[in-house]
Parts: C-alpha cells; sequence; structure tokens
C-alpha cells in the first residue's frame, strides 16, 4: 500500500509540475491576460491531479516478474494515455470548436509526449539500477579479496603449524 501511494504520489507531482508550466506558457502566450471562467481552472486543475493517478497507479505493472517490458509498458501507456484522453475532452484540453482532425493530431502529439515522459523516467531508473549493480560488483569484489587474504592468511598459519609440528616430533 506504501509503494502504491508513492507512485500514485509521484504521478501527481508530476502531473502537477506539467500544469503547472502548460498554465504559465499559455499566460506568457496570451501577453499576460489567460483567463478561465465557469471554474475552468478548477476542473482543469482537478483533471491533471485525476491525470496523475491514471499515470501513477498503473506503474505497479512493472513489479510483476511474469510480464514483458514492452507489454508492462502497453498496460501503463494504455491506461495513461485512456485516462489523459477523457479527463482531455471532459474539461477542454482539446477544445471544444477542433476538428476531428485536430483532436487526432493532438492526441498524436499527447502519445510522443506520454512516451518522451516515460523514456525518460525509464532511462532513469536503468540507470539507477546500473549505478546499484556497479556498486554491488564493488563491495563484492573487495570482499572476496579481502577473504583471499584470510584464505592466505590462513594457509602460511597452517604451513607454519604444520612445519612446528614436524619439527617437535
Amino acid at each position: 500500500m506504501k509503494g502504491m501511494f508513492k507512485r500514485i504520489a509521484m504521478g501527481v507531482g508530476t502531473a502537477a509540475f506539467i500544469f503547472c508550466v502548460v498554465c504559465v506558457i499559455n499566460d506568457l502566450a496570451e501577453g499576460g491576460q489567460f483567463t478561465l471562467d465557469n471554474y475552468r481552472m478548477t476542473k482543469m486543475g482537478i483533471g491533471a491531479l485525476v491525470c496523475g493517478i491514471g499515470w501513477g497507479a498503473p506503474t505497479v505493472m512493472y513489479d510483476k516478474e511474469g510480464l514483458s517490458m514492452p507489454v508492462k509498458m502497453l498496460i501503463h501507456m494504455g491506461i495513461g494515455c485512456l485516462i489523459y484522453t477523457i479527463v482531455a475532452f471532459s474539461v477542454g484540453w482539446l477544445g471544444t470548436d477542433t476538428t476531428l482532425g485536430q483532436k487526432l493530431f493532438i492526441i498524436a502529439i499527447q502519445l510522443v509526449i506520454a512516451f518522451a515522459v516515460w523514456m525518460g523516467f525509464h532511462l532513469h531508473y536503468v540507470r539507477e539500477a546500473r549505478k546499484m549493480n556497479d556498486r554491488i560488483r564493488r563491495v563484492r569484489g573487495s570482499k572476496e579479496a579481502e577473504a583471499e587474504q584470510y584464505v592466505v592468511v590462513d594457509q602460511s598459519v597452517d604451513e607454519e603449524v604444520r612445519t612446528w609440528w614436524d619439527k617437535s616430533k
């Protein structure tokens, strides 16, 4: 449960960050005249949180060992993109006056951005795993070298004891 909460919090945090950046970009593009009425900002903020949950919760797939990485990615991206698309239509991110072609183009852009964000996280975790594996190898290597030292010491002590024993006979 703690892991699921962490994943959802990570998804919500990422979604909130992206939402804030997009709001700032829109405000700058509108020359400081970006306004929303009829609780649209509230709806969009809640939509961003729902998207964060929709992207964060399915990451539990990556803990399943019986699934290949492409299947895990397909499940994660499928759920995330589906929730995002539903929210985007619901809160007006895709616009009410856009044509079908424009909506399909926006969805295609969404998929590209979603894949880019996923790839960024994937590469980050691959690098982290590589660092941990290298650290484990270094620790094991130093412990094996240390163990070899002890073996050599034990063998030399063993020979000294044998020599002493043979002389004392």
